[in-house]
Parts: C-alpha cells; structure tokens; sequence
C-alpha cells in the first residue's frame, strides 16, 4: 500500500536549515533532502539509503533537534515494508 504522506511546515523548514548548516553531517542532509522534495508530493517516498540514514540520524545522540524532525518526517514517508 502506498504512503500517501507529506512533509508539513514545521519539518519542511526543519530540513530546509539542516540542509544550509555547516556543520551538519551528511546523512542528516540526505534525510532533508528526502523530507524537502516531499513536500506537496503526496505519491513521493522516502528511498532505502534515505531511510537508512534517516534511521542513524534518529539514533545519534549528536545531532540536532532539527536534522531530527527532518529524519523523524523522511522515515514516516518510507515505503513499508512487505509482509
């Protein structure tokens, strides 16, 4: 079944600043970028390396409150997985 969510305000500038930080590290930019061209694009999905990332930003205890909601919104847009 496919994932018909979209990226909100709140996420969408989340991973708009995640993405102009500096030092920000590169699976934090992935799993913006992913939750940016989401946006207004209900049919469009989180890919796998995205999710990936997504999942070890989430886990790292470095990163920020922002790369976090930008990672929390990338990973609710992932494709399920199958049964």
């Amino acid at each position: 079944m496919a994932n018909n969510k979209t990226t909100g305000s709140k996420a969408a500038t989340a991973a708009s600043k995640t993405l102009q930080s500096n030092s920000t590290g590169a699976k934090s930019k992935t799993a913006a970028a992913s939750t940016l061209s989401q946006t207004g694009a209900p049919k469009k999905q989180t890919s796998a390396p995205a999710a990936s990332a997504a999942s070890k930003v989430l886990q790292d205890g470095r990163t920020s409150a922002q790369s976090k909601t930008a990672a929390a919104s990338a990973l609710a847009q992932a494709k399920g997985k199958k049964k």
